[in-house]
């Protein structure tokens, strides 16, 4: 958590950091992915038969070397919208014998070559050299659209039944003897939207939803169950959570962020999220109230399992949705993150979408990779923002200027700091600080309080402009890394991201 006090902008600013109040642990399936059918993520991204960039079985060799580089703990598949007209079974046997079919979520053709079966295998090559007990974990998403309790029972069975029944033996003659132990298994997709394939109602998908988790735990109870929540300020979340809490184990919600070419506002609107995050744990808190959900059951925590910048009229989802990152995005970013820190107490998991090509921080080309602006963040969060969110405080200016979405700006009693900021210490006893100065125009030279010793370790990410990016051939924004003896004031540059990091 961190606390704000409001001064002038002639004052100095000040960032106070007390490594020994640990204040709520840092899950480490905050820094989840997530892969969708949907323009190139799967096919052309993960999944790139012929390429001589792929391996034997057609995953792309540079995807799985970035995504080891960020330490990925959890992966969501396969989707998303696509899930609600997505059966399962058309994606397992032999490939020569699978269906293509419409997807009507993106308007694509699903051939189906890469399924259930593919994306487990891709998880354990993803997985290779983690310590023993380690591994990246599968996170499955159900057809509540068009599909039906049978065909998730039998997906369920499928993955991870151990008995001599029909469903485990399919998995066993396709070539998998063992189960997939998948572990997390969300209650279906937005059902809420309007461009949803079978919307629902909060009251119709609450039946619903507690009529599946009843049969889904008799077959397995070791499952964790997601509820397919909306953004967590919705009527529907308060809905759904009334009817269902005391059966699922967390509670998604999704946030997409953008502002067109306003630097200003596109970093300051993942504060939204943070609002969101807290509305819905208190949805949460309440709900387990009233339904007097036993204390022995382990908190309800929110599953913010898509969550980006994204702007659809920049990036229509139905033409793939791949966007070009600015430095003021990375930023955005570096934001968005800094929330799920400092709100960690209530984070069970979040997922970035998308992992790869849509909407993603890592694009592919024919001939390699190439790692966006907000590549650069999101690895110095995953690698060091570990262990857990302790206190800080911060005295700055603010931003009290228009916002987006506009309601932020009410909400924000005291403004926007221009600092935004969060900090951690790991289990070896090492803070890290993140700072993103949110103004485009002005330096800020800062006290730093709680800095020990004389060897800190300084990683800032930014570039001359806001509207800097990176393509192929082309790296305007990454990272910068040098020390800092920890005396004196530290002078954050405007529109940057910087990350101080030293051992208690």
């Amino acid at each position: 958590m961190t606390t704000f006090t409001r001064i002038r902008g002639d004052e100095t600013p000040l960032i106070e950091v007390d490594a020994a109040k640990r204040l709520s642990k840092i899950d480490p399936m905050t820094y989840g992915g997530f892969t969708e059918h949907m323009g190139r993520c799967i096919y052309g991204g993960i999944f790139d038969p012929g390429n001589p960039l792929s391996d034997a079985r057609g995953f792309r060799k540079d995807v799985i070397a970035a995504l080891r580089e960020l330490d990925v703990p959890v992966i969501r598949y396969p989707g998303g919208n696509f899930v609600a007209t997505y059966h399962w079974q058309d994606g397992v046997g032999p490939r020569e014998k699978r269906p293509s079919r419409p997807e009507l979520a993106w308007l694509g053709t699903e051939t189906n070559q890469f399924g259930t079966d593919e994306f487990m295998a891709w998880l354990d090559v993803l997985s290779e050299g983690l310590p023993d007990g380690k591994r990246v974990e599968p996170y499955l998403c159900l057809n509540m659209g068009t599909g039906t309790l049978d065909e998730a029972l039998a997906w369920v069975e499928y993955c991870n039944g151990t008995r001599d029944t029909y469903y485990a033996n399919l998995r066993r003659a396709n070539g998998h003897a063992e189960p997939y132990r998948v572990k997390y298994w969300a209650l279906g997709n937005e059902v809420w939207g309007p461009w949803q394939i079978e919307q629902m109602t909060a009251d119709d998908y609450a039946k619903k939803a507690a009529q599946w988790a009843k049969a889904l735990r008799l077959l397995d109870p070791d499952i964790v169950l997601i509820l397919c929540g909306q953004d967590g300020t919705a009527s529907w979340d308060h809905t759904v959570l009334q009817a269902c809490v005391p059966v699922v184990d967390m509670h998604s919600i999704h946030v997409y962020t953008a502002a067109g070419t306003s630097h200003v506002k596109n970093v300051t609107a993942p504060l939204a999220a943070e609002r969101a995050i807290r509305i819905a744990a208190s949805l949460i808190e309440l709900a387990r109230i009233e339904r007097g959900v036993p204390n022995s059951k382990p908190p309800t925590k929110i599953c913010f399992d898509e969550w980006n910048v994204w702007d659809p009229e920049r990036a229509p989802g139905d033409q793939g949705a791949e966007e070009t990152y600015t430095l003021s995005d990375a930023l955005a970013v570096a934001v968005w993150l800094n929330v799920f820190v400092r709100q960690s107490r209530h984070i069970g998991m979040a997922n970035i979408a998308q992992t790869v090509n849509v909407i993603s921080p890592l694009m592919t080309t024919s001939n390699g990779i190439v790692k966006q602006s907000t590549w650069w963040p999101l690895l110095l969060f995953s690698r060091h923002m570990r262990g857990w969110t302790v206190a800080a405080h911060v005295r700055a200016a603010a931003y009290d200027g228009e916002t987006q979405p506009a309601w932020l700006q009410g909400a924000l009693e005291d403004g926007a700091s221009w600092l935004d900021v969060s900090a951690s210490v790991d289990e070896a006893g090492f803070v890290s600080l993140a700072v993103v100065n949110v103004s485009d125009t002005e330096d800020f030279e800062v006290e730093v309080k709680g800095v020990v010793g004389k060897d800190v370790s300084v990683y800032t990410v930014t570039a001359p402009q806001v509207n800097a990016t990176n393509t192929e051939g082309k790296e305007e924004v990454s990272i910068a890394e040098r020390t800092w003896d920890g005396q004196g004031a530290y002078i954050f540059p405007k529109h940057s991201f910087t990350m101080l990091r030293w051992q208690s």
